[in-house]
């Protein structure tokens, strides 16, 4: 076995001596304020400190990691959440997971095999609470409670791939059987391809999405080892970083033997045929390439494309030997359709009241994560769960994000290195996002009345894949951010700005138009989506504090936050 390198560099903790002792400071500031102020040192207790005003959330920080020097303090109510019923549940839940979706202690063990074997594993996941931190910072009441349980979804969605990947691999001693059921897919593959085989052991991994998505928001260092593989290998800097780090991962190895054939699709752009092309070179095992036109808003197009799903289909039944069921598919889409059913709901919440309790990133993954992956029971048990909070909060009229100054869109592609930058912008300067442009694909209930009607459905959610529909879909769908600023109402827009997107980088001029026109304040977020070294978070945090300063002519919320340097920060 090729065990691989670690690189303690990326486990900045380890790299502090002051992180393993016991932390006074604050303990120290709260004793002199019970001297000095006997009753507000009691409200600090019980309470906690009031966000934007006595609390200091870059006071926490260690120099250059991002890093607490001690745990935030939300009040007693709100901490002893957190700790209990964020931490130390998610920590139980991880480890049942791991035994329920790897079949017991056999899988227990296969997971600790993948975890020394694979890269990716061992430098990422241990770090995932470090990521819940970061995301739900500052977060108080139902507001940490629903946004916590979406984050606890996505976690639960990644060990069942994760286990599938172990139990299924070659390299560690995996089951031949299960990787006979098993296609592997490129990320932008819709998990549905699978529903006809599903509840006959078929399986989907999602070859991609593991080792590298999920990898980059959770430790952005990781992702980086792959960029510069398949640069090494001989592919120009200038394609998309995503799509070099898919490939990257193919390169390195990194990738478990736990499939038999791959379905790969040209969502969203060329870049991925790229991806595809080395994929097919490295891995040695038969591929469906399933393309989908971009321009779609043609019934010739879906029709094809429809033609496209059924022929993959036939391949999957044919590397498999599974049988197509009619029922099966049926089933699982009408469950999926619930799912989407209820995301209108949360839609309608976050568009009129002030009362919807999820932030802005945890809302962006979980729509990205289980949109992309299928319908599993896990998210209907996540969405019981908001659905009580989100109940309450309009019932009680909670106003969940109290320190709302601005209510922000956020469009085109999200940097996946800073995926915590809403919440960073709420804490410091009240910016608010409402709604992200991918948590807007996907729309569509797939009718199940006939297997015609049903396919040509599947089609067109294909087609409003993530990326694909508002970003490369024609400027049509990338023009639909004004209609769903106004649907949202929101004042203002977070343009991010994916440096090596041709087809986003080919309207700039045009949306600056409208911006001036429509007298919409717009603040450009450049950013390389894995690739933090070309734009770095704290010069995302520059550009958008300059903005604020200079065009908004505001002054933050919490100045701590406004300067930190987290540039070793997972």
């Amino acid at each position: 076995m090729n065990l691989p390198k670690i690189d303690m560099s990326i486990f900045p903790e380890l790299q502090i001596k002051e992180n393993i002792k016991f932390n006074v400071n604050g303990l120290k500031e709260w004793g002199e304020t019970l001297v000095s102020d006997p009753a507000k040192a009691l409200r600090w207790f019980w309470k906690g400190k009031e966000l934007g005003t006595e609390m200091r959330l870059g006071d926490l920080y260690e120099d250059k990691t991002g890093l607490y020097k001690h745990r935030e303090w939300r009040g007693f109510k709100d901490t002893m959440y957190y700790f209990n019923n964020i931490w130390l549940y998610n920590y139980g839940m991880i480890v049942r997971d791991i035994m329920v979706y790897g079949g017991g202690p056999k899988g227990a063990i296969q997971f600790l095999k993948g975890t020394w074997r694979y890269r990716w594993m061992g430098q990422t996941y241990l770090t995932v609470m470090h990521w819940f931190d970061r995301c739900l910072e500052g977060m108080r009441g139902e507001t940490l409670a629903a946004s916590a349980w979406h984050f606890r979804g996505i976690v639960s969605a990644c060990l069942y791939q994760i286990t599938g990947f172990f139990n299924r691999d070659l390299n560690i001693g995996g089951d031949p059987a299960l990787r006979a059921k098993t296609i592997g897919t490129d990320e932008t593959v819709w998990g549905g391809v699978i529903y006809p085989y599903m509840d006959q052991g078929g399986y989907y991994l999602p070859t991609q999405m593991i080792p590298y998505f999920v990898t980059c928001h959770c430790n952005n260092h990781t992702v980086l080892n792959y960029i510069d593989a398949v640069q090494a290998y001989g592919l120009p800097g200038d394609p998309c970083p995503m799509c070099q780090a898919e490939a990257g991962i193919y390169i390195e190895d990194d990738v478990p033997d736990a499939y038999v054939a791959m379905v790969t699709t040209n969502e969203a752009c060329d870049s991925s045929v790229g991806t595809s092309v080395i994929q097919d070179w490295m891995m040695n095992k038969p591929l469906f390439a399933m393309p989908q036109v971009m321009q779609f808003d043609d019934d010739s197009v879906l029709e094809n494309c429809a033609k496209e799903i059924e022929m993959a289909w036939r391949f999957m039944e044919e590397q498999t030997g599974l049988e197509f069921h009619w029922e099966e598919l049926k089933k699982h889409i009408e469950l999926q359709n619930k799912q989407n059913q209820f995301e209108r709901e949360k839609w309608d919440v976050a568009a009129n009241t002030h009362s919807y309790p999820i932030n802005g990133v945890a809302q962006a993954l979980y729509r990205i994560f289980y949109s992309q992956y299928g319908e599993r029971p896990f998210w209907h048990e996540v969405d019981a769960k908001v659905r009580k909070i989100m109940e309450k909060c309009v019932n009680e009229d909670i106003n969940t994000f109290p320190m709302t100054r601005h209510r922000v869109i956020a469009w085109s592609c999200a940097p996946l290195y800073y995926s915590a930058w809403c919440t960073w912008a709420y804490n410091c300067w009240g910016l608010n996002t409402i709604i992200n442009m991918d948590s807007l694909m996907f729309d569509l209930d797939i009718r199940t009345d006939t297997y015609e009607n049903c396919l040509l459905d599947i089609a067109k959610y294909h087609e409003w894949a993530p990326m694909r529909r508002m970003a490369v879909g024609g400027l049509q769908h990338i023009f639909e951010l004004w209609e769903n600023m106004e649907k949202f109402n929101c004042d203002m827009v977070m343009m991010y700005d994916q440096l090596q997107c041709k087809g986003m980088q080919g309207v700039v001029g045009l949306f600056e138009d409208e911006f001036r026109a429509r007298n919409i304040h717009a603040i450009w977020m450049p950013h390389a989506l894995p690739d933090k070294r070309t734009v770095p978070r704290s010069q995302i945090r520059q550009i958008i504090n300059d903005y604020m300063f200079t065009v908004m002519g505001e002054e933050p919320l919490d100045p701590s936050l406004l300067d930190f340097d987290d540039i070793d920060s997972w």
